[in-house]
């Protein structure tokens, strides 16, 4: 072969070579962008808290998930150890002896298995129920099924001899995690199939691994107890100065009825956010995201959170429609102020917004008792002489535009 047709050939061979070598960079790319996404989940899903409280408990029926999220009231971390000193000044929510273990946040989030429209229902943590997740009880404000079931629980053990701190702070929170869902489920009168639980540090590290969140505000508001000091309109909050705006209820017209739609109101923040960010192609704040959840978030155990994710991706830009369960008045238990709520009317408010649908699978443990009217508040209480009109149980929408997020007073 002639010197000219030799250096030809070597020019046409050198695409093809280059031609190669890229399409095996680019499927061992492919492969290792698998490879880490996969290894990342099996992180994730084996990192985050589990917990066996769902075990056995009754399932929505044709694919429909009705998922409660949590929100303790408490200054410590999953093993029962107080949050840093650093961390609790950043929180603005005093010392870490305080807040004990209520559920001041209780969300029921209904996902449709037809794909149709979310639905987001509040309960007001100091409705007067039956806490039927706290044996021998009777009825109190709802937030307080998780503690007492929690405390009950350590006294048992701690009766048979137990005395290892880390299993008592387990197995106490084990019970009560149980007993609010079953307090819940049983006001409401549907399943609930997944739940999940964040502390309040929670909310701060989960705003700062989005890089904020954004809310959008009526009006101004300055709130010395809660650190809250915002202007009116939308406005992106660091970890701080999420605490604050969902837990100010000082200085709002309903108070703690109005701090429910400052729930309702970050997690569609928060929704948004973690959409619009590419969190999920992005690596860097992916990791950011696991370790957030790592420290602050326990689920039931089997609950595949990477389906989930993916499902949650249609729940932003207006696509939930948030609801908070009406309160007929106020009253007084045993010193306490307390949210006096028809149990009757709660359960058919859930039915017609959820539908037939969520009709649970019968005779499984835990099944929600049969409804029934609820007793006024013990012969302590006193409803108030002229308790304000409730609120509208469907968000109204605000003044000042929040581009795709509820704007709240």
């Amino acid at each position: 072969m002639s010197a000219h047709r030799r250096k030809t050939s070597r020019r046409r061979a050198r695409p093809r070579r280059i031609g190669r070598t890229l399409l095996i960079t680019g499927c061992a790319l492919t492969v290792m962008a698998g490879g880490t996404a996969w290894y990342l989940y099996r992180d994730l899903a084996s990192s985050i808290g589990s917990s066996k409280a769902l075990e056995g408990a009754e399932k929505s029926a044709h694919g429909d998930l009705n998922i409660l999220l949590i929100g303790l009231d408490s200054r410590r971390d999953q093993n029962g150890d107080p949050l840093p000193e650093e961390v609790l000044d950043q929180l603005h929510a005093g010392s870490s002896d305080i807040g004990g273990y209520n559920a001041n946040t209780m969300i029921l989030l209904h996902v449709p298995g037809d794909g149709s429209k979310a639905k987001a229902f509040s309960i007001p943590r100091d409705d007067f129920v039956d806490l039927s997740g706290v044996p021998g009880h009777g009825k109190d404000k709802i937030k307080k099924a998780y503690g007492l079931a929690k405390s009950a629980k350590e006294d048992q053990l701690t009766a048979q001899g137990v005395n290892d701190r880390r299993r008592l702070e387990h197995e106490g929170r084990e019970a009560g995690r149980k007993a609010q869902i079953d307090t819940v489920r049983n006001f409401l009168g549907v399943p609930v199939d997944h739940f999940a639980e964040l502390n309040l540090a929670g909310f701060y590290h989960l705003a700062d691994a989005l890089g904020g969140v954004p809310v959008c505000l009526k009006k101004p508001v300055k709130d010395k107890y809660s650190g809250a000091d915002f202007p009116a309109g939308r406005q992106t909050l660091n970890g701080k100065e999420s605490l604050a705006f969902v837990r100010q209820r000082h200085g709002l017209e309903m108070g703690d009825l109005d701090r429910t739609k400052r729930q309702q109101a970050f997690l569609a923040g928060a929704t948004q956010k973690l959409n619009s960010a590419g969190t999920f192609t992005d690596p860097a704040k992916l990791l950011k995201l696991i370790d957030t959840a790592k420290q602050d978030v326990v689920t039931d155990a089997g609950w595949d959170l990477l389906a989930f994710v993916k499902q949650a991706k249609n729940l932003s830009g207006g696509k939930v429609q948030f609801t908070t369960l009406p309160v007929e008045g106020f009253g007084r238990n045993h010193g306490e102020d307390i949210n006096v709520v028809d149990d009757m009317k709660i359960k058919r408010l859930i039915a017609e917004q959820i539908g037939p649908q969520a009709t649970a699978t019968p005779s499984a443990p835990g099944a929600a008792s049969s409804p029934s009217s609820p007793p006024p508040p013990s012969s302590s209480s006193s409803p108030a002489a002229s308790p304000p009109a409730p609120p509208s149980p469907t968000e109204q929408p605000g003044i000042i535009d929040g581009g795709g997020i509820p704007c709240v007073d």
